[in-house]
Order: C-alpha cells, then structure tokens, then sequence
C-alpha cells in the first residue's frame, strides 16, 4: 500500500501503479510470502535427517520396491525431498549414478506434492470432504491427504516402470550401500545446507519466473477486449477442454498462469471468478467454498481439481532446474508432458464416472 500510495503521490499515472504494484510485485511478494515458511520449516528437518544418517536407510529399505519399477533405491531420497520442492528434489537426483534411472528420477519427481500444492489440496479437503466440524474432524482431514499422497507415490512407482519398460529401457544398476553410523547432526552444516543451498535456491529461480508472470496477469485482467477483459476471453476459450477434464476454463487457465509457482493457482481462479484486477484471497473457507459452488463446483469438480493439483506441468523453477541438469530440452518437455498426461487421463476418466 505504501509503495501504491508513493507511486501516485508521485505522479504516477494508473496503469503504471497498477502494472508494477498489483501486477508484478503483488504476485512476486504472493509467491515468496507463501512459499517461505513451509520451506524454512521443511528444509531444515529434512536435513537434520539427512546429517544424522537416517535417509540413506530409507533409500535402502524401499531400493526393493524401486528396483520392481526398474529405478534405483535412491530415487525414495529425491522424491521425499520433492515434498518440500520439486526442484531441489530434481536437484537432489545427482546422487543416482545411472544416467537412465536419473532421467526417471527427475521425470517423476513432480508426481508427489511440493508445499505449494499442500495449501491447495487441504482447503480443496476441508471444504468438500470434512465438511463437519468436531473431535474426528482433523484426523479425517489428514486421513484423505495421505491417502492423495499415497496415489501420488503409487503414480511414481507406476510411471517409473513405464519409463523403464519404453524410452528409458534398461536394467536396474546395483545398489551397494555402506550405511553411515548415526551421528549427531552439526547444527550449523544444516543451516547453511538449507537455507542458502535449497531455500535461497528455490526463492530465487521463483522470483526470476513470478516478476514477468505478474505483468502478464495483470495486463490480462485488466486489458478490455469489446466489454469483456483478456482473461474472461482465454477462461471461455479454454472452457471446453477444461469441461472435458472435470474442471472449467477459468481452472485451467488458473493453472497455466500460475506456471511460476502453485501457490498463485487459487488466487488467479478467484480473481478470474470474482472479476478482480489483482490477485485476490479469501481467508475464510465457508466464504471461499461459497464461491467456487456458485461458480459450479460439485463434487466431482473437488475430485479432479485435487487429482490436477497433483499432477500437472511442474512449475517454472522446476523446469529451469530440470533444463539446467539435464541440458536438454527434450527430456525438459518429457518431464512436463508425463504428469500432465496423467492428469488429464485420470481427470477425464474421473468426469465421466461422476
């Protein structure tokens, strides 16, 4: 508001406020506002385990089942680690030698949920599956999210056995792991490693991709085209595909635009329902559950849009990492075409039944 308030005193005429101020560093702000506590949070833990030698047992307890997928036992650290953010996990897949379960690896890295798809998935659970409130309430709530977890980790396991059995053929390496003597982690090895290598790391390629993005959102709903704005004209013409898959234009095009950073997905959909020029929330779920059932979601509707939440493109910093590891566009494009395709076919499959 200061910023808003000193661009106008200055002269500043109004789409200029609005472009730097609602548009770029609205979203920007959103998304770093959002993003940091759950990674300030998740980071430093997932390190503290990493320092103490308890992941690397992990990685040798579930090799088994990832060998049965035709990928390799440590692929269960790097998709733990895409809990917190895909990209680090993406990052995190340099500790698997073969070159082809690392492409599977980073392939599937965005079928388990990041923090910032957490938030979406949990109001989405509180709204239309514990509606009730009362002492069993919580523990239903957390019974359903792991339940979308666990068939984000199913989806791992199967696309990893597809991949192995079709473009990434091959035999699953030897796993001969020493185990670490458990140790006392070094407190401030851990808060460099997570601050500065993954928090700092992540904020910052999201930064790169939300300040354009901002721009491009704000000129779209706010840019008239005959008496309706750019983004009521791409939500219509998106409409059809996104009826098709259980969802609306609007959804879609909620998802397209919050290529940056999931965390921007709702705010895009509720600006685009209520016509708003900027980001906009709602923190009360009756009020928001209000609004997305006038604007005609069911039930159905709740379903695929968790099942889309959960699998879609990866985000733009994801992306950047995955181009940035592999040094290839192709597999890029391959890691962005495989969670969608599940996506789609698991949302349109999900549309008819219901």
């Amino acid at each position: 508001d200061k910023m808003s308030e000193g661009l106008v005193s200055a002269g500043a005429p109004g789409w200029l406020e609005g472009a730097l101020i609602q548009g770029v560093y609205k979203v920007l702000a959103w998304v770093v506002s959002v993003m940091l506590p759950p990674m300030a949070i998740f980071f430093p833990m997932f390190t503290l385990l990493e320092d103490s030698g308890y992941l690397p047992r992990i990685a040798f307890n579930l090799d088994r089942c990832f060998r049965c997928s035709g990928a390799c036992g440590k692929q269960a650290i790097t998709m733990a680690m895409g809990f917190g953010c895909n990209a680090c996990g993406v990052t995190g897949c340099r500790i698997i030698d073969s070159k082809r379960e690392r492409l599977i690896a980073v392939i599937t890295n965005s079928l388990v949920p990041c923090n910032g798809r957490f938030p979406t998935i949990i109001a989405i659970i509180t709204m239309f599956f514990v509606t009730a409130s009362g002492k069993f309430s919580s523990f239903l709530s957390a019974v359903v999210l792991l339940a979308v977890i666990i068939l984000g980790v199913l989806m791992t396991f199967l696309v990893s056995k597809l991949l192995s059995v079709t473009v990434l053929r091959g035999v699953p390496s030897s796993f001969t792991l020493e185990l670490p003597p458990y140790r006392r982690p070094q407190i401030g090895k851990v808060l460099v490693r997570s601050i500065f290598d993954r928090t700092v790391f992540v904020l910052i390629r999201a930064c790169v991709a939300a300040a354009p993005c901002g721009l491009i959102i704000w000129i779209l709903a706010n840019v008239d085209a005959g008496d309706r704005s750019l983004l009521a004209h791409a939500s219509d013409f998106l409409d059809p595909f996104g009826r098709f898959i259980g969802l609306d234009g609007v959804i879609v095009l909620g998802f397209i635009l919050g290529f940056p950073a999931n965390e921007i997905v709702v705010p895009i959909i509720l600006m685009a329902y209520l016509a708003q020029g900027s980001l906009t929330e709602i923190t009360d779920t009756s009020e928001l559950c209000r609004i997305l059932t006038d604007n005609g979601w069911d039930l159905t509707t709740a379903v695929c849009m968790i099942i889309f939440t959960l699998f879609h493109f990866p985000c733009a910093t994801t992306c950047m990492t995955i181009k940035k590891e592999t040094g290839s566009l192709k597999w890029t494009a391959v890691s962005v075409i495989v969670p969608l395709a599940v996506g789609i076919l698991l949302c349109s499959a999900v549309s008819r039944i219901g």
